[in-house]
């Protein structure tokens, strides 16, 4: 029975320029699932028996850079998932000794040896839209069908050939909304040990994945108790089991999972996602017994918390800018909250500390916090009144830039170029973060005049005062909303 799947002009173009020539070609893969399940495919990938340089000699701009065979060919087409289509010849490949990549690829003439050789059953389905037909010999329809992932041939097989094929499969199940099937969960559990092998890289490529699907928490719990979570972030294992006061319902793993699966049923960014993740990692550290509050208490958690953070992205090799922006938030999760007690000024200074592209994402992630302790509202009042409150010091100057008054001017009023500038800018910030009506030309130019005749010991100590100021007024904070709450 002829099938038609909405295959784009482009990738169709490209099929037809192989045929023409002919060469077989067949989409497969990625692709052909998420066209048969009606998804949008996120890349397209076509295979033939056409080698690299007879691919090449068909199209008018390609690239080949790679040692299995993939040929890059860059179309015409506005959309980004179509601007470059890869063309692979059909493969056999070698023995896996690494556990990454196959020792040695050689080229076939038969569709079926490449098929053989795919990673789950579901990935293994080919199609000529030509004929509009499919080619499949390992029961990928079926196992659609079913919603399951299964591997092709032998479970360990697999997973011993390449080990990410075992967090990749978890990662596919929670994009799809599958389940493993039976023995390939059992290969995973059986061969867990050889994720140690792959490259940090190549395991947060496939955990962001994993992040910024629909279930993310679903794919965690998987990963853990097939025992590949721990060669992930092993971190998050020691909440396991972990009890926490009487405000949680749950040990510190599920509340993390519970607050990042928030985050991921809101549609909030991987940053978001990320810091709902990590930002109690560093309660099971942090744990003491109070005899005082017959409780738990996790005094000082979101200090070490940060740290962990940046300890397991550092590992994990993710961009220097995600890093500093989870840090930040995961440090600051535990802002003093209470509208009854805080001031627009201490609002400010929060407001400072994030920065004020990131405020959204840290009230976010106290939301993320709070659904995660198993508290039915996301925002009781007292949130949203916090939130009016940030509205409100938003208009307000929270950071040097916002001064007016800049590092020209202080130098044009007669203070010499160095770090001067910066003590009397953090300085003249302090003063318009408790009144921002200072924020004025003629207030903070005749301010810095009386600031330029201060000695340098002086004038450090007081621009740098209030960066420490702010650090002692958070944690003070902190502390008040603790006692008077008895929370952690």
């Amino acid at each position: 029975m002829e099938i038609k799947l909405a295959v784009p002009p482009e990738v169709l173009a490209l099929h037809d320029t192989l045929r023409k020539a002919g060469f077989e070609a067949y989409l497969v893969g990625g692709c052909v699932r998420d066209l048969i399940l009606g998804r949008e495919p996120k890349d397209w990938d076509i295979t033939t028996n056409a080698k690299p340089d007879e691919i090449q000699k068909l199209f008018e701009e390609t690239f080949y850079e790679n040692d299995f065979g993939t040929v890059g060919v860059v179309t015409q087409s506005e959309n980004p998932r179509l601007k470059v289509i890869e063309i692979t010849p059909y493969r056999i490949e070698g023995k896996y000794s690494n556990a990454r990549h196959p020792d040695e690829v050689k080229f076939s003439d038969k569709l079926s040896e490449d098929l053989k050789r795919r990673d789950f059953t579901i990935n293994a389905i080919a199609y000529d839209p030509a004929k509009g037909e499919l080619v499949d010999e390992h029961g990928g329809k079926d196992d659609l069908a079913a919603k399951r992932v299964k591997t092709v041939g032998d479970p360990q097989e697999r997973f011993e050939e390449d080990a990410l094929r075992m967090l990749r499969a978890v990662r596919i199940a929670a994009e799809l909304d599958f389940v493993l099937e039976a023995k390939t969960a059992e290969g995973i559990a059986a061969q867990a040990v050889q994720l140690a092998k792959i490259s940090r890289e190549r395991v947060r490529d496939e955990l962001v994945r994993i992040l910024e699907s629909d279930r993310p928490m679903q794919a965690l719990y998987v990963a853990q108790k097939l025992g590949i979570l721990k060669y992930v972030i092993p971190e998050l294992e020691e909440g396991i089991g972990c009890a926490q006061n009487q405000a949680h319902s749950f040990d510190v793993f599920e509340h993390l999972m519970r607050s990042l699966q928030h985050a991921a049923d809101k549609k909030w960014p991987l940053d978001v996602r990320l810091a709902a993740l990590l930002h109690d990692v560093g309660k099971p550290a942090t744990r003491v017994w109070s005899d005082e509050k017959k409780d738990w208490t996790f005094y000082g958690h979101d200090v070490v918390s940060a740290r962990m953070a940046k300890k397991i992205l550092n590992d994990l090799r993710f961009p220097k800018e995600t890093i500093e922006k989870v840090t930040t938030l995961v440090r600051l999760h535990m802002f003093f909250s209470d509208p009854d007690v805080i001031t627009l000024s201490a609002v400010r200074r929060v407001i400072s500390r994030v920065g004020k592209e990131n405020i959204t994402d840290l009230l976010n992630l106290r939301v993320c916090d709070r659904i995660g302790t198993g508290r039915p509202k996301a925002h009781p009042f007292r949130l949203r009144k916090y939130m009016s409150m940030v509205d409100e010091a938003m208009r307000d100057p929270v950071s040097v830039s916002m001064l007016k008054i800049d590092g020209a001017k202080i130098i044009e009023i007669g203070e010499k170029p160095g770090p001067r500038i910066g003590w009397i800018l953090h300085a003249l910030l302090e003063e318009v973060l408790d009144d921002p009506q200072k924020n004025t030309e003629e207030y903070l130019e005749k301010r810095t005049d009386e600031l330029m005749v201060l000695p340098e010991a002086e004038l450090k100590k007081l621009g740098e005062a209030g960066k420490d100021r702010r650090e002692e007024e958070d944690e003070a904070a902190v502390q008040k909303l603790r006692d008077k709450h008895h929370v952690s």
